[in-house]
């Protein structure tokens, strides 16, 4: 499943794979349809943005939010954890997937303060 993403196509990824009752979605970061950043400087902003790309991405392979069972979390600034994580909580609501905050180095592209990455589960 593709977003049709110019980091998908260079990279030769899929943004969401579904096997059996499982979608996975790639990490993804704010980026807009041209590939440029979005919310530049604002993490809560660009958490909400991702995750809203990524239910798009899951929306393909059938999964929807309350499908989730995983996210990772790869932040750029810790002092934005507080931010991102009340992003996740407003996002997600009632469904508390496990969850990794992981503070990296970088991500590709500097003006990109968090990627996320999430998995999900179909019930019967």
């Amino acid at each position: 499943m593709s977003l049709g993403s110019y980091w998908e196509n260079l990279a030769a990824y899929a943004r969401a794979v579904r096997t059996g009752r499982h979608v996975w979605a790639s990490g993804t970061s704010a980026a807009d349809e041209r590939s440029q950043p979005v919310a530049i400087g604002n993490a809560y902003e660009q958490t909400h943005y991702i995750l809203h790309e990524i239910e798009r991405a899951l929306q393909e392979g059938g999964a929807m939010r309350h499908d989730a069972v995983r996210t990772r979390i790869y932040l750029i600034n810790e002092a934005d954890w507080q931010a991102v994580a009340g992003a996740h909580a407003e996002f997600l609501g009632e469904v508390h997937p496990v969850d990794t905050l992981l503070v990296v180095a970088s991500v590709i592209g500097a003006a990109y303060l968090a990627e996320i990455e999430a998995e999900t589960y179909l019930s019967a």
